[in-house]
């Protein structure tokens, strides 16, 4: 990957993909798993199909974040799969994951300090 000064839409896009890309080559979790990629992917994914639509890079980090948390919120029902929560099994579920969690108020602060320079 090239080294860039500025964070653009095209950079960031590029970040975001490396990120969950990164996560999945050393992760055997998948999206559904109740893990930080059932956040990260739609995320990813939301903010790639913005860009490519030609929206701007504020609007991408909308579509980002509004995936993000939806994502987020989907592993409130679901059974934990993967990691320390998959020994609770049926007990998982009706509790958000702690690494979608994390994911979503990391994402969600990123996206809001972009936009307060852009």
């Amino acid at each position: 990957m090239t080294k860039s000064e500025d964070i653009d839409v095209e950079v960031f896009g590029k970040m975001i993909t490396g990120a969950a890309e990164g996560i999945q080559e050393i992760s055997p979790a998948k999206l559904g798993d109740k893990t930080l990629l059932d956040t990260l992917i739609p995320a990813k994914e939301a903010f790639i199909i913005a860009k490519e639509a030609g929206k701007d890079f504020s609007e991408c980090l909308d579509a980002m974040r509004d995936a993000a948390k939806k994502g987020w919120e989907s592993t409130k029902d679901m059974i934990a799969k993967i990691g320390r929560s998959s020994r609770l099994g049926e007990r998982s579920r009706g509790v958000l994951d702690a690494g979608a969690t994390s994911c979503y108020f990391i994402l969600d602060c990123l996206a809001s300090s972009i936009q307060s320079i852009l």
